[in-house]
């Protein structure tokens, strides 16, 4: 069970999914900046916050579907997802559209999205290749470290708090614990067709300065999302939530106001 925090007070009802190693409270920067447009729900997905840990042997993007399911608003709602929140929120898009008013995707970590863009890929593989072997050794410490490297805010992994990185090096196991959808499409997000039948509208957000990868993958989602738009924020990275987030509520407050119906 995950407790839903709310943030903001206008009226739209909108539905945000944080990503990786991170909790609901991700959203409260972005929640006051949208404040008089939406009332924000934002939960903890499996593992994170005060959510019970995933469970070996499940999809936690399916699991993360039904929690965000059990703490929608009623009716159709907006639908924010950052990273793996993303791809949870683009999930829960397909096999519920009625349930979705518009969809707002901040850097998808959809990897197999991107296959084929090979020198993306093959970029992404190697970029990733020392984490992947400190993963395999279970050293978490250092796993963290590169992760957050790779995919953090830019901050100095020493210079951190240490209730941060302590939060995120004992939580480092959900990362490979996401790759079944991520990197498998467990979802089965890109069947023929699927992504070409969701009628709703969709915002693909990006840093500038976020790695190839996810370039790749927003080009491939929107050529295949019937009514896709894509906004890169100039010198951001993968975190720009919280980095750039009055960049980031500008391009979706703009977004809202063009599909008011």
């Amino acid at each position: 069970m995950s407790v839903a925090r709310h943030f903001g007070h206008g009226p739209r009802q909108a539905l945000a999914l944080h990503c990786s190693l991170a909790h609901a409270g991700e959203w409260a920067g972005l929640g006051l900046a949208l404040a008089d447009r939406v009332t924000l729900t934002a939960i903890d997905l499996p593992g994170h916050g005060s959510a019970a840990d995933w469970q070996p042997g499940t999809d936690m993007s399916e699991t993360a579907v039904a929690m965000a399911l059990a703490a929608m608003p009623e009716g159709a709602v907006d639908v924010i997802g950052h990273s793996f929140g993303a791809v949870v929120a683009l999930r829960l898009a397909l096999e519920h559209p009625e349930r979705v008013r518009s969809l707002t995707l901040i850097e998808p970590t959809l990897f197999v999205a991107a296959a084929g863009d090979k020198a993306a890929t093959a970029g992404y593989l190697a970029l990733h290749q020392p984490f992947d072997r400190a993963i395999a050794a279970d050293d978490r410490e250092t796993a963290a470290q590169l992760f957050t490297v790779i995919w953090g805010a830019g901050e100095d992994w020493a210079q951190l708090p240490a209730r941060q990185s302590s939060y995120i090096a004992a939580r480092i196991h959900l990362i490979p614990a996401a790759l079944p959808v991520l990197g498998e499409d467990s979802g089965h997000l890109l069947a023929p067709g699927r992504l070409e039948g969701f009628d709703r509208p969709v915002l693909l957000v990006e840093g500038g300065d976020s790695p190839a990868i996810i370039g790749a993958i927003a080009t491939a989602l929107a050529a295949r999302l019937p009514h896709a738009t894509r906004a890169t924020i100039p010198g951001a990275r993968h975190m720009l939530p919280l980095t750039h987030t009055a960049q980031v509520a500008a391009v979706i407050g703009d977004f809202l106001a063009a599909n008011e119906a």
